[in-house]
């Protein structure tokens, strides 16, 4: 799905462990994560809760909900008060959900359910014309470094649902999107106005390292055939997948790095297309192009207009504008020659032709984006979110909402990695006006996707916590906020429970009153006072109603667990201590008991991996899963640094409860000093220009790419360059070995004898 880059960060050593204790099926955290902040007057409400990893969300007309799970599950709800989802369909088997890669892109028919269609964008788990499943849900090691490491496809398919909203076909419609590294997959399908089915795309390159497809090129992109490492000038691959509409002509063109506007039938190329006469089937589909991770689109409200958000590298988000999705103007943002408004460093010293002709004069073809932000400023200085971390995540409009007019036409845009929404309000004409930012919701938990729901009311799909939110701007009285706790919560019968509901509140500052339902009959008559005491000889779901002086109530449980205690999981390997190289082969094992089920089998155990980046702020990337196993294996991965890995194991007993316990393990990392002849000139180390002399810490054994900028001015001197220490090209990769090195780029005086 996204990824992050970089800042400096104090790296703190060695590893922590911690425990976590959950209760009942969906395996919810008994302590919750501190409530979302939004502004006064709207309430922001988890309407959908138990759901794992959530990435995308659709509403039909009748307010029934489609929400899917990055692993390929969809579920459905016949409304926001339902809470027994029906499966939709089950496309795990031929999704990869690997890293960044799952199910990402879910969009009902309009027309739904005179059209009964449901047309979903997932990584597929198949190379290039191949079948599912090519590497489950795991890859080679480490993910993309080598010919076929982990490349996969992405697809767009329709799936026919019958009259109780259950897939019964699937008919894929696009099989391409050659994807050789674990992010930048496929990223939104969406509805316009004209009726057309539109989608986005990832560039499928590194995140590390300047991407020209010099590792291996799988995807067989010219000017060479698959297996043969490119080189500047000519290579067309990795990022520059992004650029393929201008490749010369005859040279087949990718759907990487771009939108497209297709048939929701056939899933060809729609007349009116920019490129719809031409020859290529891909080209037909292109409507813009020039976009490293557009992980999320939306179709501004009455209008033809598309608003894309394009996760950013190095330095910048980006929020582009396609005026009209369905003229004949092919729009390009500029990736990888251009992030943000300017040249990226990396690939402008790495002299391709495919960048260096978007750089001739005149700026041809190249379209600034419409709005951007730097990773290490404030989207809103007095806005409480973190910076550093940075991945645009959600985007859409205010559409017929009782929000406040300030909001109305406003653009909503979110950060997964910041946690946080911002409304861009509009302007005197009425578009969306950048010097009107305001925050929206802060501390939201991972939002992955934004969308306009039932009410005009703005949802949020909050991936980490497993939940889909609702943010309303209630009219007149606002119902209370119910909240409860038991302690203890669990124990060996005779059990008292001492309970409290004083937690909970009125927005409007009106007093409540409580009533229990403490023998979980269903019915709020057991108790009035806020703190009852309840004894208990067996497990009970005891619920609290509170009530306003207008009659608006709200509700909440607390589940009593007796003669059922927690499980206790344990990790018997790797160690903490270990300090892990990119490719190295990390086994685990673990295992877990009961007070009462004794020892617990392997099927009571899962295992979750994630990385954390930490540039300033940390955030996750859920790497792989491992379900129903005592033991099993991965690769260490190949990212920058600073980051870590987690490894949590959750143990659940007979009765649902669940257990947690997680180790961190830190990478071994190594510093690479950087110098020239004569010193003071710029390097370029993975996308990124520093005057020499400088260092760059980075895990052993990841892949780094150098560039040595030709020519380039010193004082009163042009200087161009001559040669590297190790003998490398002018741009070239180096592998970190666990030896600190000095890498030295050698430059010539430009003299009237040898000029540069």
């Amino acid at each position: 799905m996204i990824r992050r880059r970089r800042a400096m960060f104090a790296h703190i050593a060695g590893a922590t462990a911690a425990v976590v204790i959950t209760a009942g099926v969906s395996a919810l955290t008994a302590q919750p994560a501190a409530a979302a902040v939004v502004p006064t007057g709207f309430t922001d409400t988890a309407v959908v809760t138990g759901l794992t990893s959530p990435i995308t969300v659709s509403f039909a007309a009748d307010g029934r909900v489609f929400i899917g799970e990055k692993s390929g599950l969809i579920k459905t709800y016949d409304s926001l008060a339902d809470t027994t989802p029906t499966i939709v369909a089950d496309l795990s088997p031929q999704v990869h959900n690997f890293w960044d890669r799952g199910l990402l892109g879910l969009a009902l028919d309009p027309a739904y359910p005179t059209r009964p269609y449901l047309y979903v964008l997932y990584s597929l788990d198949a190379l290039p014309g191949g079948t599912f499943p090519q590497w489950g849900d795991q890859c080679p090691s480490p993910p993309g470094a080598t010919q076929n490491g982990c490349v996969i496809t992405g697809r767009l398919s329709k799936l026919t649902l019958n009259a109780s909203h259950v897939a019964i076909s699937e008919t894929p419609l696009i099989t391409d999107w050659c994807q050789q590294f674990p992010s930048h997959s496929i990223g939104t399908v969406t509805f316009g106005s004209d009726g057309a089915l539109y989608l986005t795309g990832g560039d499928g390159a590194s995140f590390n390292y300047v991407d020209y497809g010099q590792t291996g090129n799988p995807c067989g992109d010219p000017p060479s055939p698959a297996g043969t490492n490119l080189s500047p000038p000519t290579a067309e691959g990795g990022a520059l997948r992004s650029q393929s509409v201008r490749r010369p002509t005859g040279e087949p063109v990718t759907l990487n790095g771009a939108v497209l506007r297709v048939d929701p039938d056939t899933g060809d190329g729609l007349p009116g297309n920019p490129y719809f006469s031409s020859a290529d089937p891909n080209a037909r589909r292109i409507i813009a192009s020039g976009l490293r991770n557009p992980f999320r689109m939306t179709a501004r409200p009455g209008t033809s207009e598309l608003w894309v958000g394009d996760v950013g590298w190095n330095t910048w988000e980006e929020v582009n504008r396609i005026p009209a999705g369905n003229d004949s103007i092919a729009e390009n943002f500029g990736w990888p020659c251009y992030e943000g408004a300017s040249r990226q460093s990396g690939y402008d010293s790495a002299n391709l032709n495919l960048c260096e002709s978007l750089y001739a004069p005149g700026d041809p073809g190249h379209n600034a984006p419409y709005y951007t932000y730097n990773h290490s400023a404030k989207v809103v200085p007095t806005d409480a979110c973190p910076t550093g971390s940075s991945s645009i995540a959600g985007l859409t409009f205010e559409n017929g909402s009782t929000y406040p007019g300030a909001y109305h036409g406003a653009l909503f845009f979110a950060d997964y990695s910041r946690n946080c929404i911002w409304a861009m309000q509009a302007g005197a004409n009425g578009q969306p006006d950048p010097s009107q930012l305001v925050p929206f919701v802060t501390g939201a938990s991972g939002p992955v996707q934004v969308v306009t729901g039932p009410g005009g009311d703005v949802f949020y799909v909050a991936m980490n916590s497993g939940e889909l939110h609702r943010v309303s701007y209630p009219i007149g009285n606002r119902p209370p906020t119910a909240v409860a706790t038991g302690t203890p919560s669990s124990g060996n019968a005779p059990l008292t429970v001492q309970f409290d509901g004083t937690g909970s509140s009125d927005p409007d500052g009106d007093a409540i009153t409580y009533a229990w339902d403490l023998n979980g009959d269903g019915a709020y008559d057991d108790s009035t006072s806020p703190q009852p005491v309840a004894t208990y000889t067996a497990t009970t779901v005891v619920g609290l109603q509170v009530r306003d002086g207008a009659g608006a109530t709200g509700t909440t449980t607390v589940t009593v667990f007796v003669n059922s205690d927690n499980p206790v999981p344990v990790i018997d390997s790797p160690p903490s201590t270990l300090l892990w190289t990119v490719g190295q082969t990390i086994a685990f094992s673990g295992h877990a008991t009961d007070a009462q089920d004794g020892t617990l089998p392997a099927s009571a155990l899962s295992w979750q991996l994630t990385l954390q980046h930490c540039p300033s702020n940390c955030h996750t990337h859920q790497l792989q899963t491992f379900t129903g196993v005592a033991s099993g294996s991965f690769a260490a991965p190949d990212h920058d640094y600073p980051s870590y890995l987690e490894l949590t194991l959750t143990a659940t007993d007979s009765s649902g409860r669940s257990a947690s316990t997680t180790i961190r393990l830190d990478p071994q990392t190594v510093a690479l000093n950087f110098a020239t002849t004569p010193t003071g000139l710029q390097l370029v180390v993975n996308g990124t220009s520093q005057a020499t002399p400088f260092s760059r810490t980075v895990i052993v054994g990841s892949n780094n790419s150098l560039s040595a900028p030709t020519p380039q001015a010193l004082g009163r001197w042009n200087y161009a360059f001559s040669s590297w220490s190790d003998g490398g090209a002018q741009t070239h990769n180096i592998t970190a070995s666990a030896v600190s090195t000095t890498y030295t780029a050698k430059y010539q005086k430009c003299v009237t004898s040898r000029p540069c």
